[in-house]
């Protein structure tokens, strides 16, 4: 038989769903509210709430995020393990449409721009008010690895998640960013998307005439996968200032220290400044036997010593903090039986003192000069391709992710970022903030190149409590 005492309580709930339905209220939101202790239908004002109010709701689904890594990584014109996504090809197209697929999953009203930056909004109930932006991106260089950029976008969606499961509601409005190609593979140009975000005109005019290594035009490329339809120019993807309320990338160190130092989470303090060259030498070619030593104007032996002089100028800087590459050294004709006619050389150098950086350069140019007419040949081009100051992170945005760290109980260490980012240039728009997760032995831009799921895991959770606090700021 019933008990009385159930047959009370029955009784008790009927009447009680009654009186909710007569007032238009659902009998099981009441019931989900009143265990949770919050509104289901009102926003919770978190800023009034205990610091660990919001921690005991955080779960990251780190199977699925990994799952979605991996898929994600599928979208490559290289087999396993090995990823290569190149702006705007057949791939980079379908690993687009495969995150904007995660993004409607997730409730994110998604929209594009003109060259391909994808957004994913997450409305707060000041929709007027600035919104906190965070994302990274998918492009990915060749025979290079799945976490590089792909952390700070797939991990920004499971943020967000992260924070609808918790039952939290944004003051102002969370927004995911991909941004279209951070690495400069394609068209020569690095953080093409985030510098057009940023409202670089000198780059919106020179794209019209900029080609790749097929001799595709970008217009054209862009065209191909879906992009810049309507007109030649793109000015409209620019962004004013003050956008975004504040900006915020998850991102894998690149570097070891973490790792070594066994600390779990690094505070980007700054950006180092990076700049690239474009240098082109012209000898005479000839016979490798039959024109001898001292007749020679060889354009390969002057990209050479170039190349030396480059590290001999970052050496001699005074500081750990300069750093130098010849990341390409292309000779014509190409033939071990030839003496090189033609040599070209890039150069990529990075300081965080813009100064010091710029003092590299012009002796870099120095020695192209001095080493062109010691050996005969003529230096037909010294093209600073990009010089871009330094950005430093905003005070508001590290005291946020500090205050996080420490109610997480994570460890962390305060870092310069010798990688640039599309943070450097989204500081142009708004505050900016950066954080660190480990990887395997620092390893990047190689098949090799690991995040544990455990350390994204943490990222992720520093990630959405850090756009929680700043989504409530005022």
């Amino acid at each position: 038989m019933m008990s009385l005492r159930f047959f009370l309580l029955l009784l008790f709930q009927l009447s009680v769903s009654g009186i909710l339905a007569i007032n238009n209220e659902d009998p099981t939101d009441k019931t989900m509210e009143d265990f949770s202790g919050y509104p289901i239908h009102a926003p919770i004002d978190y800023s009034l709430a205990a610091p660990n109010t919001l921690l005991s709701f955080l779960s990251v689904d780190s199977t699925a995020l990994e799952n979605q890594i991996d898929e994600l990584s599928t979208f490559s014109d290289t087999p396993a393990p090995s990823v290569t996504r190149i702006l705007y090809t057949e791939k980079d197209v379908l690993a687009r449409r495969y995150v904007k697929n995660l993004m409607g999953l997730s409730g994110l009203s998604v929209r594009e721009d003109a060259v391909g930056n994808i957004f994913g909004r997450w409305d707060g109930y000041e929709p007027d008010l600035a919104p906190v932006a965070t994302g990274s991106h998918i492009d990915a260089i060749p025979y290079s690895g799945k976490y590089d950029g792909v952390v700070g976008v797939l991990g920004a969606i499971e943020a967000i998640n992260v924070l609808k499961r918790s039952g939290f509601k944004p003051k102002r409005s969370l927004e995911v960013v991909l941004f279209t190609s951070e690495e400069p593979t394609r068209f020569g140009i690095g953080c093409l998307g985030s510098r057009l975000l940023a409202g670089s005109k000198a780059l919106a005019e020179a794209l019209k005439t900029t080609v790749d290594a097929q001799n595709i035009s970008f217009l054209e490329a862009a065209r191909s996968a879906g992009y810049a339809k309507e007109q030649d120019d793109i000015s409209s993807v620019f962004l004013k200032e003050g956008s975004y309320s504040a900006f915020l990338e998850l991102h894998i160190e690149q570097g070891p220290i973490l790792e070594a130092e066994g600390v779990s989470i690094g505070i980007v303090t700054a950006i180092a400044a990076p700049a690239s060259l474009k240098v082109d030498f012209e000898g005479n070619g000839g016979h490798a036997g039959a024109v001898l030593m001292p007749n020679r104007n060889d354009a390969g032996l002057a990209a050479a010593e170039l190349a030396l002089d480059v590290e001999k100028h970052v050496l001699g800087s005074g500081s750990i903090d300069t750093v130098g590459t010849v990341g390409i050294l292309e000779l014509h004709p190409g033939a071990i039986n030839s003496i090189p006619s033609k040599s070209h050389v890039e150069i990529d150098t990075r300081d965080i003192d813009e100064k010091r950086r710029n003092d590299v350069i012009e002796k870099i140019h120095q020695s192209a000069t001095t080493i062109a007419s010691k050996r005969g040949v003529r230096l037909s081009e010294f093209k600073i391709v990009n010089q871009d100051p330094p950005a430093l992170s905003d005070k508001s945005v590290i005291e946020a992710m500090e205050a996080t760290l420490k109610e997480l109980n994570l460890t962390h260490k305060l870092m310069i970022s010798r990688a640039y980012h599309d943070s450097l240039f989204m500081a142009r728009v708004s505050p900016m903030g950066m954080l660190f997760i480990p990887c395997y032995k620092g390893y990047s831009h190689k098949p090799e190149e690991y995040a544990s799921s455990h350390n994204i895991g943490n990222g992720v959770k520093v990630l959405a409590l850090t756009l929680a606090k700043l989504s409530l700021n005022q």
